[in-house]
């Protein structure tokens, strides 16, 4: 089993299986800046960035994955895309499943969310040993993540919640703020404590 792990590991880094990620992560991040287009035209246009988390979280990451197929690292960018793409991809996972708990119906929609958002986690977890983090880029991503939190659920441009879950937004803005501490803790201790590996 181990060896099926390390080959595994491997394929991370190979330029086929990059490609193919840049592609998945770019259509993923379209789809997603889509979804927002409602959201975005009904909010004020200088709070409009703070509004598409996920796809921010996963355009973020398919600029990571650009960077490691020149060959290049960006620390600043890593930490921001490996931190918000995690959280993001726990968060829409963690709504829609409360979504469910509290009667929402259950729709296609729902499960490819589901799937691209555990992915999204997943990818920003196995590639955190690529990642060639310090406490200066860590410590900027951790404050812009914390400080999106601080404007989603005070100036109400966290993402449009399900009916059911409306009654609940102040625990769900708990919630995200837990989750932002625990994505930023995460990603630095897989990215220290992993064997590196190098693109």
């Amino acid at each position: 089993m181990k060896w099926m792990w390390e080959w595994f590991l491997g394929i991370l880094a190979k330029r086929w299986f990059l490609w193919m990620l840049f592609v998945i992560n770019l259509l993923g991040t379209i789809y997603g800046f889509i979804w927002y287009g409602d959201q975005l035209a009904d909010t004020k246009p200088f709070l409009r960035i703070f509004v598409p988390d996920s796809p921010t979280g996963s355009g973020l990451f398919t600029l990571v994955l650009l960077t490691y197929l020149l060959g290049r690292h960006i620390p600043i960018l890593e930490a921001l895309a490996g931190i918000t793409n995690f959280k993001y991809g726990v968060w829409a996972v963690s709504i829609i499943i409360a979504g469910w708990c509290l009667g929402n119906q259950v729709h296609w929609q729902d499960i490819m969310l589901l799937v691209s958002h555990t992915g999204m986690a997943v990818e920003s977890a196995l590639y955190a040993r690529f990642y060639k983090l310090s406490w200066l880029p860590v410590g900027f991503a951790a404050l812009w993540t914390l400080n999106n939190d601080f404007i989603d659920y005070l100036m109400n441009t966290h993402p449009w919640l399900p009916d059911v879950l409306v009654p609940y937004t102040g625990i769900i803005g708990l919630f995200t703020v837990l989750l932002s501490f625990i994505s930023i803790t995460l990603i630095w201790y897989l990215n220290a404590k992993q064997p590196r590996i190098e693109v």
